[in-house]
């Protein structure tokens, strides 16, 4: 059995082609396949679930965000991981843990009916506590280890070309996740939320086959160079400048990590809060769900040209472009989310959203190996990753609170505006700190 784990079934150094295209393929893939447990594949199931939990919406949402904050504290760990034992057994296990946590969301309403009985009591806490152990797993095995390992990977086979590969992933990405809703609805309204869950539960089994056989540390480890470059000659290695390889101590004394870090988390914050309440906060303001569902389409179509477009660029520009560009959208998703029901509310919200979510897929990906390096990449992003998940955790329940409050959402827009004016300031001399 040890040598069934050891032993390599492909061998990068024979494939016909550079062997990080194929990484670049099944990495995409496996990010895509964590949609379960990102904000927009859990917030479909939010309104079947919870009326079928007998939950209330701050009930649930609560749930969700002691189970988010509970997996952001952990998944540091996880990039820990990843530097130890690489993406393959990392994402490997994360795939798995992801499909068996799916399978008991498909009968929490039974094992909440179960526990009641044998405690003899009928209460809400019941199914409280028991989501929010749901989506500790769901968002530590989703949105945290297999996007952290499939990102990861992919970066770590690339350099010089890091920025033109991510395009094609972010791409692909930009489009597979702002069509999930409408997809993962269908099957909800065909087939009931519990077997939407075991569909998705089986399909993460079959991938993480896959994941087994395709995923490979790094190009080093198979005698490769990232890029598919030839091994340098003694004058060209003479004058190449190696950069240098911070660990996760050394990154955290760098502003840029901490600007580049806590604009991505708006991002989260921002874009799980409103997916996650989006049919409530448009049916606030006069809309149907129709039109809430609506936004996703055209706003991925921003965010993929502008992921494409400047994920391209990233292998010339600076990123601190990136950066300010990034808070411009943060600056417009606010203020059409305040204005959301007037004329210009929703062109401002549809576009804000498409910017955050296209620099999102370059800054996020490519960044950290640019400023720091790629051999502690996993506990650098790992860290980052635990900002991120930090701050979806807390989104639906400060939505919530303020609806519960002052009666409308329009407090986060307020929220967000002072925080992305704290971001413009902060950043100013969050320089590369190569």
């Amino acid at each position: 059995m040890s040598n069934l784990f050891q032993k390599p079934l492909i061998d990068p150094a024979k494939s016909p082609i550079f062997y990080g295209y194929v990484i670049l393929v099944i990495g995409t893939i496996g990010i895509y396949f964590s949609i379960p447990g990102q904000t927009i594949g859990v917030s479909v199931f939010t309104d079947p679930v919870k009326d079928a939990l007998g939950l209330t919406r701050n009930q649930f949402s609560n749930a969700y965000m002691i189970g988010t904050i509970a997996s952001s504290l952990v998944i540091g760990r996880a990039g820990v991981w990843f530097d130890i034992y690489g993406a393959r057994y990392v994402a490997f296990f994360a795939a798995l843990s992801l499909a068996v946590t799916l399978f008991l969301c498909s009968w929490s309403v039974t094992m909440s009916s179960y526990i009641k009985e044998v405690l003899s009591v009928d209460t809400w806490m019941v199914p409280f506590v028991l989501m929010t152990v749901l989506f500790f797993l769901l968002r530590f095995a989703g949105q945290g280890v297999l996007t952290m390992a499939s990102r990861n990977v992919i970066m770590i086979w690339f350099d010089k070309n890091r920025g033109k590969v991510n395009s094609f992933s972010s791409v692909a990405l930009s489009f597979g996740f702002s069509s999930s809703p409408l997809w993962v609805n269908a099957l909800i309204e065909g087939y009931g939320w519990q077997q939407t869950w075991q569909f998705l539960a089986i399909g993460l089994l079959i991938f993480s086959v896959f994941i087994f056989i395709f995923y490979k540390i790094s190009p080093e480890k198979h005698g490769l160079l990232p890029d598919g470059a030839k091994s340098p000659t003694k004058e060209e290695e003479e004058i190449t400048v190696v950069p240098k390889q911070f660990t996760l101590s050394e990154a955290k004394k760098e502003r840029a990590f901490w600007m580049y870090g806590l604009t991505l988390a708006f991002n989260s914050f921002f874009i799980t809060g409103l997916t996650f309440h989006v049919v409530s906060i448009f049916t606030h303001e006069g809309f149907v769900k129709e039109d809430a569902i609506a936004i996703f389409l055209p706003s991925s179509v921003v965010a993929v040209t502008v992921s494409t477009l400047f994920n391209f660029l990233s292998d010339y520009l600076p990123l601190k472009l990136y950066l300010y560009l990034m808070l411009i959208g943060g600056f417009l998703a606010s203020l059409g989310f305040l204005f959301l029901s007037t004329p210009a509310g929703i062109p401002m919200l549809i576009a804000g959203f498409g910017i955050l979510g296209g620099f999102f897929a370059v800054l996020n990906a490519v960044a950290w190996p640019r400023f720091f390096g790629r051999k502690h990449l996993g506990g650098i992003t790992g860290k980052i990753m635990s900002l991120l998940i930090l701050a979806s955790a807390l989104a639906p329940s400060v939505f919530s609170l303020c609806l519960s409050t002052f009666g409308s959402y329009k407090m986060v827009g307020f929220l967000g505006l002072a925080f992305l004016l704290f971001l413009v300031i902060g950043s100013i001399k969050a320089n590369n700190p190569q």
